[in-house]
């Protein structure tokens, strides 16, 4: 029947109404009233259970990503010592389908190449935001960011980040993956322990051949 089509979708629109004012009601105090107040607004976090139209006032209010959102690649330092965790080791740029990655590794005075790098630029414009780059990365120096707002009125260079644009301190990693670093956290120390117990044992050989050694 010829208009049945738009009385579909009208009642779609309705139905969705009613179930905001609906949710809304049943949900005391509302879903709108739990937000982080950061210095750059509110951020809104979107409960999975709720029903109707969730909206969100952006840019001064702003929704709570996911921890496995994934936007333009950063560089993850270490914040104790400021070292930078890449090696321009060159596996991130060799895996990038579009081939947006350009590393300059870094040389002492001698000529010799050091393990880090002294130039590293990635072209937002074209970057796929696939995280190949952080999967393959062997020293988890690349991670995704969850920065969306690089808007630019300039294409070349505003968006040509370098290394001082990329590079970010690893509380900024842990507070964008709480989960992953925990779980970062948890590998290193067992690796640690298994290795304390590796010495530990070494040493114990170490003594008990000299003591076989000096009895004889």
């Amino acid at each position: 029947m010829f208009g049945t089509g738009i009385i579909k979708g009208l009642g779609t629109t309705l139905k969705r109404t009613v179930d905001t004012f609906v949710d809304d009601f049943h949900k005391t105090p509302s879903r709108y009233t739990d937000a982080i107040e950061t210095p750059q607004g509110k951020i809104l976090q979107q409960p999975f259970d709720s029903h109707g139209l969730f909206t969100i006032q952006y840019p001064e209010e702003k929704r709570l990503l996911p921890e496995n959102f994934r936007y333009i690649p950063m560089l993850v330092y270490e914040e104790d010592t400021g070292e930078q965790r890449c090696t321009a080791c060159g596996i991130c740029a060799k895996v990038c389908p579009p081939q947006c990655i350009w590393i300059v590794r870094d040389q002492n005075k001698e000529g010799k190449p050091v393990p880090r790098p002294t130039q590293f630029f990635i072209d937002a414009s074209i970057c796929m935001s696939c995280g190949l780059c952080a999967e393959f990365c062997p020293f988890d120096s690349i991670k995704m960011n969850h920065d969306y707002e690089i808007a630019t009125y300039d294409r070349y260079p505003g968006l040509i980040l370098d290394l001082e644009e990329l590079s970010v301190p690893t509380s900024y990693y842990a507070a964008l993956y709480p989960k992953a670093w925990e779980a970062e956290q948890k590998a290193k120390a067992e690796k640690a322990a298994r290795m304390a117990e590796r010495k530990r044992k070494a040493a114990a050989r170490k003594a008990a051949a000299a003591a076989k050694k000096k009895s004889q």
